[in-house]
């Protein structure tokens, strides 16, 4: 493995090379222990900081990304750096619009309301959340048909964070009314790299950095994939190996967990086979690709697809996805002449 796509043991948090951590999970609990995402920690920190300083509660925030990168950690964050109680619920769970103002009644001053999937949100929903959001008021219906009656209550300020993994469905109206939003970008090898061994040391893993340096370059640029995949190799250290996790042992409990170098899964290699095989490469329709794995299209579109895309192996276009030069070569096929890409694309993780 060429020596910069790991990072030497100087280089790690001194919290890390210090050994096992003392915290009960692998999630980080503070802005200084979540790793990645400059930019958005630097701009999180000063609107927290400004928050703080006023003794006011923050800006509602929305946290946008695909699954996996961090979106329910930050909502944590943003609590425990406000001294705030964390509330957590999520979109398909509220399903009427009392639901939504039990929970809001029951906040208490400077408190943090966590909605998971927020683009989910019945209409109706989401329409009661306007004023919360704005004036700190809610309207409640009281009675049913001629002596029903509107009346509106007052809310203690709160801090709305919402976490979504489909930007596009949430409604203008609802996106305007949030203060700041974040978009979580796929994580480096160097940081995932430095995710993997912070796990491994809460875990009591034994783990040298090249050998971490191949789970983060096989996590397909998400830390939950890679927190994953060490507790996989750690099965697979323990029962076959010694229980240190070089980077011998590494790739080979990938290789048993099917995970190539890559970072493709079964399913991912069924997804390019099927497309390459049954469909000699595209263009197919996503609802006949779902079909032919037996996946629901949202499964294919907002988790399989984006990391197979970045990865130079898939294009989506107007008549419907195809595979590239480069997913052909993954698979040791040929490409069929005319195919739609260039053929050597580059891994955006590697």
């Amino acid at each position: 493995m060429p020596r910069d796509e790991w990072v030497a043991p100087d280089a790690l948090p001194e919290e890390v090379r210090g050994g096992v951590h003392d915290e009960g999970g692998l999630r980080p609990r503070s802005l200084d222990e979540f790793v990645g995402q400059t930019e958005l920690k630097e701009r999180l920190g000063v609107i927290l900081d400004a928050a703080r300083a006023r003794g006011q509660a923050a800006d509602h925030l929305l946290f946008a990304g695909p699954p996996g990168l961090g979106k329910t950690t930050l909502a944590g964050i943003v609590a425990t750096e406000l001294g705030a109680h964390l509330h957590i619920t999520s979109g398909p769970a509220i399903e009427k619009a009392g639901d939504l103002a039990s929970v809001l009644s029951n906040l208490e001053k400077g408190d943090v309301l966590f909605i998971d999937e927020i683009h989910r949100l019945p209409r109706p929903v989401e329409e009661v959340l306007y004023p919360a959001m704005e004036d700190l008021q809610i309207d409640v219906m009281l009675g049913k048909g001629p002596a029903a009656r509107s009346v509106r209550f007052d809310l203690e300020p709160f801090t709305m964070v919402g976490a979504t993994t489909r930007t596009g469905l949430i409604t203008g109206p609802l996106r305007d009314r949030f203060g700041f939003n974040f978009r979580l970008e796929f994580y480096s090898p160097a940081d995932l790299q430095i995710i993997v061994t912070r796990a491994a040391a809460i875990l009591g893993v034994s783990i040298d950095p090249i050998g971490a340096a191949e789970i983060a370059r096989r996590s397909r640029g998400t830390p939950r994939i890679a927190n994953r995949l060490l507790k996989r190799v750690q099965d697979y250290a323990e029962v076959r190996a010694d229980g240190i996790i070089n980077e011998e042992t590494a790739a080979d409990g990938l290789a048993l967990f099917g995970i190539d170098e890559r970072g493709l899964d079964k399913t991912d290699r069924t997804v390019l086979q099927n497309l390459c095989v049954h469909f000699n490469g595209g263009p197919v329709g996503l609802k006949t690709l779902a079909i032919s794995v037996a996946e629901p299209t949202e499964t294919l579109e907002d988790v399989i697809e984006p990391f197979m895309i970045q990865q130079g192996l898939l294009l989506r276009t107007p008549q419907g996805r195809v595979a590239t030069p480069a997913a052909w070569q993954h698979l040791g096929m040929a490409p069929p002449d005319g195919s739609v890409g260039a053929p050597d694309v580059p891994p955006l993780f590697s």
